[in-house]
């Protein structure tokens, strides 16, 4: 019986089932390899790294007083509660004043948006006329310029004091804003320098045929072919901006003082008990902007980069 249905079309069956199986584990052999298993290792072990610290900090915050006692740092909240988040926000206090977090949050808006911007539009007019408005020492005023990158603020903070409060700015709005711009600008001007040194000059030279000049050539055909380099400055502005801390704790003046200052206030004004789960949901509201920014605008960040890699 077993012989009879043991038939040719059977046989041939199973022998291409074999060969597909052998096939697959050949495959797997070729794919799975002592390197792209360390490889992924070390991956995971990096993404654990730096994940487990925002666990911590999110369990944390959702955790009442109570069981933050209990020391288990690790334990996930038994009765979570968004308590925290609230009390963070908007009442948190910083000294005498109970406001949350919420205060330094839209001044920080206030701070980022301008400086981004300003940043930004200053260090594209520059990169656009250092490559292709070559003037006689273009080439000394881009040293110059980069220059400006390696000195650290802690060398030029007393001067600059002096010269904003001379100008009237200092301790206000556009005083921060105007040093965020200054800061900006040399690695703004790399970057558009860069990216348009990999534009052909075919097409400058088209347009300045055609009768265009330094602005309308900027503003009609190279400021739109900018885009990826500009989510790039945007991603790098708006980061650096946001987590800044002695720029604004020296210059934004105290009605002005940005989110990050505020959540120093709040954890090193101790009243009573310490609520570290306050502190941490502060902490995380702090930091969730640029956190969102990375998130969505990650894959941009890298085209931008790679655009303006070609030359340089």
């Amino acid at each position: 019986m077993s012989a009879q249905l043991n038939t040719p079309m059977d046989t041939a069956l199973s022998r291409q089932t074999m060969a597909r199986e052998r096939q697959r584990r050949a495959a797997w052999k070729r794919h799975v390899t002592p390197a792209r298993l360390g490889i992924y290792g070390f991956l995971i072990m990096a993404a654990v790294f730096f994940l487990l610290p925002l666990y911590v900090m999110i369990v944390t915050s959702l955790k009442p007083m109570s069981e933050i006692r209990l020391g288990d740092i690790f334990a996930l909240p038994q009765t979570p509660s968004v308590e925290a988040w609230a009390i963070a926000w908007s009442s948190a206090c910083t000294g005498l004043n109970c406001e949350g977090i919420s205060v330094g949050f839209w001044n920080s808006m206030r701070i980022v948006v301008p400086s981004t911007v300003l940043s930004i539009f200053v260090g594209a007019v520059n990169g656009y006329a250092l490559s292709f408005w070559r003037v006689k020492w273009a080439g000394a005023l881009f040293g110059v310029l980069m220059l400006g990158t390696f000195v650290p603020y802690q060398v030029v903070i007393f001067p600059l004091v002096k010269a904003l409060a001379a100008l009237g700015l200092f301790g206000s709005l556009a005083g921060i804003v105007l040093i965020h711009t200054i800061f900006g600008m040399p690695v703004m001007t790399l970057l558009f320098r860069n990216y348009y040194a990999s534009v052909p000059e075919e097409l400058f030279k088209a347009a300045r045929i055609d009768g265009g000049g330094f602005w309308r050539i900027f503003l009609q055909l190279m400021l739109p072919m900018s885009l990826p380099i500009i989510v790039v400055a945007v991603i790098l502005q708006v980061t650096g901006i946001w987590n800044d801390f002695i720029l604004g704790l020296v210059f934004a003046g105290r009605e002005n003082l940005p989110m990050t200052v505020q959540l120093n206030n709040i954890i090193n004004s101790t009243q009573g008990e310490r609520a570290y789960n306050v502190n941490m949901a502060a902490t995380i509201l702090t930091s969730m902007v640029p956190l969102v920014i990375y998130l969505v605008s990650g894959r941009w960040f890298v085209r931008g980069i790679a655009a303006g890699a070609v030359k340089g």
